[in-house]
């Protein structure tokens, strides 16, 4: 594991602290895990002041550091590392946990604060530096409190006065309690642009509705994007977009359920190539046009889904992103030769997260050759047993666009290859890479399973100071426990511990409310360890 891609619960700066031989101290052993670079975690979200930029700020949350490493919900990265190496790799291994651990129960040690390398000079409004070129929704755009999905699109132009070659994308997402993913298109087209912005007239709100597309033809349908836990998009040199000033972006925004009215303002920082573009960047698309069988799934079924694509030539990979939705369980990718005698991987998600989601980019550029088969399989879980399933009892599923209807789809980034393409590298945004909470959150338990008789954890953070109240159910939603009862906590982070008793095996849902409306629900599975 690279130490340096690592961040945990939100991008600690890197202070100093000496060796001990008793215990960790926070520089010999603890800083390279907790990261070298960051700043004060609410200069992106405006959740508040919450910074980690002293030893005595990150030696505050020490136990809950331990908690959310040791539970596995921090750093948030689903993908297997050991299947296929992703840039901006952030996991912590074993000992790395079990350091944290010592560190915690040892004293959080302090050590000698003349090593501090002081904090870091972060760009504002970027993750990568300072754009050329930010273009921004022309209103606000205000999302009901109505429980519903919506798919809106914004028609910007461009911005520029000439063709203009393009090295980096990034979604800067205006309200991420309402943000559920951001997709950009490209398009020259004149009657694209024409239907795009008679939608958009004819549409009283900003922007237009369209659901899953853009509701016309484009000519680069993933320009750009977002999804949770996503790095910006960033190409090596010589490769990258074009745009020009008659085309058009069309952003995408898809807003989950909420049950107050949210405003959303998002954002496109471009970076402008600094060496001509030699190969613009393609996108290979597999849905269920690829799958071997019709896109269904029977209540109470486990299915898999294999989709296999025909690479017409050579080809490098930049960056892939595997998508489903809350029935999903499991993704891996991979090409093989004609004579199945090579294979390459390309990604493994064992446990999959639709709340980290991402589009995945490697280190180095993948070639795959011409006649080799891009495989994805993909499992999803419509049984009662999978406790995110959008419909109780379950119920027969196929494509849709909502949170609750379900997805395959995956998209490559490729470009034509060339010799040599093994050894080009993409640069890391992870030295700047910040979490921020800009709503009320609520974590998962610790341990998971558990036993009867046993000891949980559960943490939750607060914008603002609230009444909370924690209650257990089971999955025919009878409340079998009360964890907090209308309990009043100031804003922050919080540990509640509780322990587990008088429950049968099998699934339960803890649900947090507050007094400020908030409400958040995880899982917990309960196991006879006899």
């Amino acid at each position: 594991m690279q130490r340096t891609s690592t961040f945990i619960f939100l991008i600690f700066s890197a202070v100093a602290f000496s060796v001990s031989a008793q215990s960790p101290t926070f520089h010999a052993d603890v800083a390279p895990i907790i990261y070298q670079n960051c700043t004060e975690c609410h200069r992106l979200g405006e959740i508040g002041p919450m910074p980690f930029t002293t030893y005595d700020e990150v030696a505050s949350y020490g136990e809950f550091i331990t908690y959310v490493t040791g539970s596995g919900y921090m750093p948030p990265w689903t993908p297997d590392p050991e299947y296929a190496a992703l840039r901006g790799e952030r996991f912590l291994s074993d000992e790395d946990i079990q350091t944290l651990v010592d560190w915690n129960a040892g004293g959080l040690l302090e050590g000698d604060p003349s090593d501090n390398p002081g904090l870091p000079d972060f760009p504002e409004g970027s993750q990568i530096g300072d754009p050329d070129l930010i273009l921004e929704m022309p209103e606000p755009y205000v999302h009901g409190g109505d429980m519903l999905d919506q798919y809106q699109v914004f028609v910007l132009e461009t911005g520029v006065t000439e063709d203009t070659e393009i090295r980096a994308v990034e979604v800067r997402t205006g309200n991420a309690a309402i943000a559920h993913h951001a997709l950009i298109a490209y398009t020259e087209s004149a009657a694209s642009i024409s239907g795009a912005e008679t939608l958009d007239n004819q549409d009283p709100e900003p922007g237009y509705e369209s659901f899953g597309d853009y509701g016309v033809n484009v000519d680069d349908f993933l320009f750009g994007g977002w999804v949770p836990g996503a790095s910006p998009t960033e190409f090596p040199s010589t490769i990258g977009k074009k745009i020009g000033p008659d085309g058009r972006l069309l952003l995408q925004m898809h807003y989950g359920p909420t049950p107050v009215e949210e405003s959303d303002v998002t954002s496109i920082n471009l970076f402008f190539a600094e060496e001509p573009i030699q190969r613009e960047v393609e996108l290979i698309t597999m849905s269920p046009q690829n799958l071997t069988e019709p896109f269904f799934i029977l209540p109470n079924e486990v299915k898999t889904f294999h989709g296999i694509y025909q690479v017409p030539n050579d080809i490098s990979v930049l960056s892939i992103t595997p998508h489903c939705h809350l029935l999903g369980q499991a993704w891996e990718v991979y090409a093989v030769s004609p004579s199945g005698a090579d294979t390459i991987p390309l990604i493994s998600i064992p446990q999959w997260d639709f709340n980290w989601q991402g589009i995945f980019s490697y280190p180095t550029l993948k070639h795959i050759p011409a006649a080799y088969q891009i495989h994805g399989y993909c499992t999803y879980d419509n049984t009662a047993d999978n406790p995110y399933n959008p419909n109780d009892p379950p119920q027969w599923m196929s494509w849709g666009d909502l949170t609750g209807d379900e997805m395959y789809v995956m998209f490559l980034q490729v470009v034509d290859y060339m010799p040599g393409d093994e050894d080009i590298t993409l640069s890391s945004a992870d030295q700047n890479t910040r979490i921020v909470y800009q709503t009320d959150n609520l974590f998962p338990a610790w341990p998971n399973p558990s036993s009867n008789g046993q000891e949980v954890t559960l943490g939750f953070f607060l914008n603002e100071g609230a009444e909370v109240t924690m209650r257990l159910y089971d999955l025919q939603q009878r409340e079998v426990a009360t964890f907090l009862d209308e309990v009043s906590y100031g804003a922050g982070h919080h540990l509640v511990r509780r322990t587990i008793n008088g429950l049968s095996n099998g699934t339960y849902v803890y649900q947090m409310t507050t007094s400020n409306g908030t409400k958040r629900s995880h899982v917990i599975q309960v196991v006879d360890t006899h």
